[in-house]
């Protein structure tokens, strides 16, 4: 049987944000820490990191927040930047607070730029953020693209061909799915994420995006249950689809 990693109670806490080890400490003597409703007061006891210990222990009445790893679905909001640190409305606001100083670091999975809204994967898991963005991968994306101007009927071959090469790059693109919704709107599926690539693949047909909305990233697709700001947290199945 393997064993059951364990971790001092105010590492623990301190790495999901809930302060320093000494806000643990004073959390602890206030009688804020429960275990199993039982009140635990030594912040050095060794704690088993269990699935369940999110179920079973609180902080000040309120249950754990998620163990690490955990990978979050949102709806971005247009408006947003995919940033820690840039001015203005990011999409970390809209988690809590303290997940902001959780170590490991929460970091958005890939980016989708401020006018973009829809699908946005963050994590803590370094490994999966590394693999889900890795060209090699080639995980899916799909977007809802609505345009200023109606499309020319050329454009699926285009994509499609694998020697589309955008402005100031030398790379062709991979090649790329064009479903036609109407004159002026369309379902891209790509399998890369190039700097504003959807934007620049319909600049260079002479077009102009006016509305980006990603609806899928790998078999996951962002369903009507998310209004935009919205999250949930996945199930360990919903992850296994993000390579679909």
């Amino acid at each position: 049987m393997a064993k059951v990693p364990t971790a001092r109670l105010d590492k623990l806490l301190s790495s999901m944000g809930y302060g320093s080890r000494k806000d643990i400490a004073r959390i602890a003597k206030a009688g804020g820490i429960t275990l199993d409703a039982s009140t635990l007061v030594d912040v050095t006891k060794r704690i088993p990191i269990t699935p369940d210990l999110p179920h079973r222990m609180s902080v000040y009445g309120e249950a754990l927040d998620p163990l690490a790893p955990m990978v979050i679905l949102l709806n971005k909001p247009v408006g947003m930047t995919c940033s820690h640190n840039d001015d203005g409305a990011l999409v970390y606001d809209i988690l809590p607070k303290r997940w902001r100083l959780r170590d490991p670091r929460i970091s958005t999975v890939g980016r989708l730029d401020k006018q973009t809204s829809g699908l946005l994967l963050l994590t803590d898991d370094g490994d999966l953020l590394h693999h889900a963005t890795s060209p090699k991968r080639r995980v899916k994306k799909t977007y809802r693209v609505k345009l200023a101007r109606p499309l020319i009927g050329t454009e699926g071959d285009l994509f499609a061909s694998g020697r589309m090469i955008l402005e100031n790059e030398d790379k062709p693109l991979a090649p790329a799915e064009l479903e036609v919704v109407s004159p002026t709107e369309a379902l891209l599926h790509i399998t890369e994420g190039r700097y504003h690539q959807v934007r620049r693949m319909f600049a260079a047909t002479g077009n102009h995006v006016s509305e980006l909305h990603r609806e899928g990233f790998g078999g996951l697709v962002l369903s009507n249950e998310l209004g935009p700001g919205e999250w949930r947290l996945l199930s360990e199945a919903e992850v296994a689809l993000i390579f679909q």
